[in-house]
């Protein structure tokens, strides 16, 4: 998909992500404010904020932010408060473009440099020695540098979400963002670094001969079925966790949320027959979950339908490998035969790929995930009163299934326990303390997942990833006090 070709939103789906901030000068006398807010209301923007700058007895300055559902939306509104004779529009903003503007990084010493005393601790001479003790002691980097703490998240641009291919500079901004998410939900520092090489072998060595600085790699927007090869070879040459969010970050929530989803709908986790539509990074990684948690009946589909053992169309060596691991393989058919009695569809497809019709013929109580971006397959009030349950991968929905509700966690917990690498039952663990965090009283149809602002989230996956860790034998060290300060006095 090419950047011009994003869907834009329907009226009613105004979003913050296309907001525009527009200072206008108006009229000071009765009722000409209102009318600027309805025309803003007539012409389908949605007013979020509003701030008085100035106000006099000719007239007001305000600033007046609104959310719309495209750039052309957005520039129509803009236009239409220009041509209002009572209305000035003295300058406007486009919002996402002003937050990114310079970046949304920065990197910050820890250590003020104010002194002789500290630079000759911080740097030369004195850094020789911490460099000596690293060289005698290899583990000791994560206790002497930011590695133990660090995570570089890697994209080549192949494959970023809702835009495809857009080159390495293009994904630079995502990349940013991904890492704010990191330091804001688990107090990870993460580098974006984005790659200008595509090949798998070129990229596999690039990650590799960076991989020092690193405690952790986590991959993202890399096309499939690229991604598979360079995440399980990343996996088998590095000693330190590889986790390719989009793959396994979507995998863990979309299985948090089914686990509540389920025991809302009272059916039992094993029993259910679970659709997946779309088989790339997301579809693959969602599958093998499910069954490693413990779903009998997964059925995949893709763009042509069902997949099969042994289907003569459309495959390939990782969609072989998944299929011979289905408990109960499905038959040849499309995706409305495969909902048919289905008690769970998850959608990382695309919009339009299923009906409503499809959705009436599933189970009673159809728990139904559309989790395609920024457009999902269906919209969630199309679905009421035919979906018991409903969860989307947008933030303006209920139920978001969002991988930074465990990607931060996730990482948290690898970190603190030094592990080699990031194991099936860590995911799986991750998963389970997500959908922990909702007691089975607070469970209901609009909340089967917490919220990725809730504080406890990071802390709930950290702990049950290392716990989980140990068990798996992939973590160097013991569980850490991390306010203790390890080997701060060296025997002289």
């Amino acid at each position: 998909m090419t950047i011009s070709a994003i869907p834009t939103l329907t009226k009613e789906q105004c979003s913050p992500a296309y907001s525009v901030t527009v200072r206008i000068q108006i009229t000071n006398a009765p009722g000409r404010f209102a009318s600027v807010l309805q025309l803003i209301g007539e012409a389908h923007g949605s007013v979020a904020e509003i701030t008085l700058i100035k106000g006099t007895f000719s007239y007001t300055l305000r600033d007046v932010t609104i959310n719309t559902r495209s750039e052309e939306h957005a520039a129509e509104i803009v236009s239409l408060l220009a041509r209002t004779p009572f209305c000035s529009l003295v300058a406007w903003q486009d919002d996402t473009f002003v937050l990114h503007r310079g970046g949304v990084l920065e990197v910050q010493p820890k250590v003020p440099v104010k002194n002789a005393e500290t630079l000759a601790r911080l740097y030369t001479p004195g850094v020789a020695r911490v460099c000596t003790a690293i060289k005698n002691d290899p583990e000791s980097v994560y206790a002497h540098t930011t590695k133990g703490n660090t995570v570089a998240v890697i994209t080549d641009g192949t494959a970023v979400l809702g835009l495809g291919d857009i080159g390495p500079k293009a994904a630079l901004p995502v990349m940013e963002g991904k890492a704010a998410l990191f330091k804001q939900f688990a107090g990870v520092d993460a580098v974006p670094i984005c790659l200008s090489v595509t090949d798998v072998d070129e990229v596999v060595s690039v990650v590799k001969a960076m991989s020092t600085s690193f405690g952790g790699i986590n991959l993202e927007d890399i096309s499939a079925p690229r991604c598979f090869e360079i995440e399980e070879r990343l996996q088998r040459e590095l000693d330190i966790p590889v986790f390719h969010d989009d793959q396994h970050g979507t995998a863990v929530v979309v299985l948090a949320a089914l686990m509540n989803a389920a025991k809302l709908v009272g059916k039992p986790f094993e029993s259910l027959k679970v659709v997946v539509c779309g088989f790339g990074a997301g579809g693959v990684a969602c599958t093998k979950m499910l069954i490693e948690a413990g779903v009998r009946r997964v059925v995949p589909c893709d763009s042509r339908g069902i997949v099969y053992k042994g289907r003569p169309y459309g495959m390939n060596s990782m969609k072989e490998a998944l299929v011979e691991q289905i408990l109960e393989q499905p038959q040849e058919g499309t995706i409305a035969d495969a909902l048919v009695g289905a008690d769970v569809f998850v959608g990382v497809s695309r919009p339009g790929s299923v009906s409503l019709d499809m959705i009436k013929a599933m189970a009673p109580d159809p728990i139904v995930f559309v989790l395609a971006n920024p457009v999902p397959e269906l919209l969630p009030h199309e679905l009421v009163g035919i979906a018991r349950v409903v969860a989307t991968g947008r933030s303006d929905y209920a139920n978001q299934v969002n991988n930074a509700l465990c990607f931060p966690g996730i990482f948290r917990g690898a970190l603190a326990c030094h592990a080699r690498q990031i194991t099936s039952q860590m995911k799986i663990a991750a998963a389970e303390a997500i959908a922990g965090l909702i007691a089975p009283s607070e469970l209901r149809e609009d909340y089967i997942i917490p919220s990725i602002f809730d504080p406890l989230v990071a802390e709930a996956v950290e702990k049950r990833v290392v716990e989980a860790a140990h068990r798996d034998g992939v973590a160097r060290t013991r569980v850490r006090d991390v306010t203790m300060i390890e080997n701060a006095h060296r025997p002289l």
